[in-house]
């Protein structure tokens, strides 16, 4: 992961813009809106002050927000993910293994829709539920105000039926949060096996449960991008958007390191 944002690379906006609207003349270049995004989730920037090296922030934002709401970002951000995926050795193009966890993340106090209080963490705001892989990539992103229990939330990162997407997946990993409403839809996948890693009752303090930590490492990684470390989005699909977009700007960078060509 780089220290400093950098824009977007000619081999970069390759693996991009197949999934954008780039057929028809527009205005403003939408390579220029992407990097936008980009950087704006790796700074944390308010719309309003985007910099000026960027189109205007009204057409910034009208872009992020479409593409958040017609599956834009989700079709990019599976592609990526695929793409990083073929250029690893002994990887297939989707994962077998998936992981399931939530977090919690407060919300810009003017904000009422969506929100809620989590109980257990005493976090007033939203509650962002991620299905990943065994390197910590993000393949889907829901969220919810943050009283909605782990396991509910989490239904909607398996409806519509997740393996159509991902069909080369046979088991899920999760905590002890999704043992109950999560675990007996699970049970209706018959090819894929619902685990909850169970710890040794003689063991205390902290313990690292195997696999699992991949998706601590992803909340952790989130830490990069100060767009996504707190909620400042009206709309729960803007939400899920930045976190989309973070994923994808992460990957893009290890594609750069990855690809045999010079990007």
């Amino acid at each position: 992961m780089t220290q400093q944002y950098a824009r977007l690379t000619d081999s970069q906006w390759d693996e991009v813009k197949a999934y954008l609207p780039i057929s028809r003349r527009r205005k403003h270049d939408l390579r220029a809106v992407f990097d936008a995004i980009l950087w704006l989730t790796r700074t944390g920037c308010q719309w309003r002050n985007l910099d000026r090296q960027f189109p205007p922030w009204k057409v910034v934002h009208y872009y992020f927000s479409k593409w958040s709401r017609d599956h834009t970002l989700e079709t990019l951000n599976d592609a990526v993910n695929r793409r990083e995926r073929d250029l690893l050795p002994e990887r297939q193009t989707t994962p077998s293994l998936l992981l399931v966890d939530a977090q919690s993340v407060r919300l810009l106090p003017r904000i009422g829709q969506d929100r809620g209080t989590d109980g257990g963490k005493w976090i007033n705001g939203r509650k962002r539920s991620i299905l990943t892989d065994t390197r910590g990539r993000i393949w889907r992103v829901e969220v919810h105000a943050a009283n909605v229990h782990d396991g509910v939330a989490g239904l909607d990162l398996i409806y519509p039926d997740f393996t159509g997407q991902l069909p080369r997946a046979t088991k899920l990993l999760a905590d002890s949060a999704y043992a109950g409403q999560f675990a007996q839809t699970m049970t209706r996948l018959d090819r894929v096996v619902f685990e909850c890693p169970v710890r040794d009752p003689a063991q205390r303090g902290f313990v690292v449960e195997a696999q699992r930590w991949v998706v601590e490492r992803t909340f952790a990684w989130w830490n990069w991008y100060r767009r996504i470390v707190k909620d400042y989005e009206r709309t729960v699909e803007n939400s899920a958007g930045f976190v989309l977009v973070a994923n994808i700007q992460l990957v893009l960078s290890s594609i750069t390191n990855l690809s045999p060509y010079n990007f």
